[in-house]
């Protein structure tokens, strides 16, 4: 079986379109991945997950380690056995938890040491320990460990955090490699820093280049920066990184975000979004999203849109769903919450769908158009 291979099936522009084969099966790309910070995607079951579209979710190094224990998970059969999930996974390194949920973090050239934000209790997270806790995990994209500062920061402190994250990634690379039988089964990508400066993006590419990763993701964005900058990065960013391996765009987000992004050549997209939103009573439609909250909702007998196929459109009323979010029903963070994924996956099949058949330019402009309201579709 394949460990992991990409192949590109057709461009459009920058955009490419294509799938990762992996020994738990094939991720089509571009690619939206749920997120299960706790090993679960919050109000869903895998099946229904798996039913929306998703060929692979994102767990979470950090809270695992924390809850139940990555040593307890592996013990329990590792993550896919313990949550009923069969197809591949991706785990984040922890290193953008420990940066804005530890109490205290103290940084070094060995890793970060911070409290844990359940209980107190003192950790030290290194590029070593993080791949082990992927290694326990069984995941089949494990990240390397890299250090995140806020893209307002200095010129001078971007740089040494990018220069210690690019030691980092070959300490991690090291680390996967010598995981035995889970290196020979699964991947590990090296993330891009560098924040908004070219210059340092391109240095940190060439160093990932050199360790040599089976992916490539683009860090340090969507961190309050705004889409305007976020794509100016995106214009060269994506280009850094080589043309035959997947590109990842972490914590990416609004779905203008994803459709800008996928036109400037990123493969896999997470974010939790969707589900977040689904919990507080916001759903995604093609145009534009809705708060359910809305007394407007009260008696309106039609589907959250009319365009969508998901199991929710096709059963329930916005008059219910209203309903069901005003009185804090379980049931409604549940659906609210698979009609989302369900539009996030939609929209990756159309993605797909249109770079295949060289119309994302008009099908993104259209996009675009119906969901803000823009008349043109152009980007703003």
């Amino acid at each position: 079986m394949t460990r992991f291979a990409f192949s590109i099936h057709a461009t459009d522009g920058p955009a490419r379109t294509g799938a990762i084969a992996m020994e738990r099966g094939t991720i089509r790309t571009p690619a939206f991945m749920p997120v299960g910070t706790a090993a679960t995607v919050k109000a869903m079951k895998p099946g229904d997950v798996a039913a929306s579209g998703a060929d692979i979710i994102l767990g979470n190094t950090y809270h695992l380690m924390l809850r139940p224990g990555a040593e307890r998970v592996a013990r329990l059969g590792g993550l896919h056995g313990f949550m009923g999930w069969d197809k591949p996974i991706l785990t984040d390194s922890g290193g953008y938890q420990v940066m804005s949920l530890a109490e205290l973090t103290k940084r070094s050239e060995d890793g970060v040491a911070f409290k844990s934000h359940l209980d107190g209790t003192r950790h030290l997270l290194s590029p070593e320990r993080s791949i082990e806790i992927q290694r326990l995990l069984g995941s089949n994209i494990v990240m390397a460990f890299d250090e995140l500062v806020p893209t307002t920061s200095t010129r001078e402190v971007q740089a040494a955090a990018m220069e210690r994250s690019m030691r980092w990634a070959k300490r991690s690379r090291d680390a996967f490699d010598g995981g035995g039988a889970h290196a020979e089964h699964n991947a590990i990508f090296g993330i891009q820093q560098g924040a908004l400066d070219e210059g340092l993006r391109k240095a940190s590419a060439d160093a990932l280049i050199d360790i040599d990763f089976d992916g490539y993701a683009v860090g340090g964005l969507a961190v309050g920066e705004g889409q305007e900058a976020m794509f100016g990065c995106l214009d060269f960013a994506p280009g850094q990184l080589p043309a035959d391996k997947p590109r990842y765009l972490m914590g990416v987000g609004k779905p203008t975000d994803i459709v800008g992004a996928v036109e400037r050549g990123i493969d896999m997209f997470d974010c939790v979004l969707p589900t977040r939103s689904g919990r507080t009573g916001q759903a995604f439609t093609r145009s534009g999203p809705l708060n359910l909250r809305n007394a407007r909702h009260g008696e309106d007998q039609g589907p959250l849109d009319p365009s969508c196929g998901c199991p929710v459109c096709r059963t329930w009323s916005r008059a219910y769903l209203h309903h069901l979010v005003r009185a804090g029903e379980i049931l409604g963070a549940m659906l609210m919450t698979e009609h989302n994924i369900w539009f996030y996956e939609t929209l990756m099949a159309d993605l797909r769908a249109a770079i295949s058949e060289g119309r994302l330019r008009a099908f993104a402009n259209a996009f675009r158009a119906r969901y803000a309201g823009n008349p043109t579709g152009e980007m703003q």
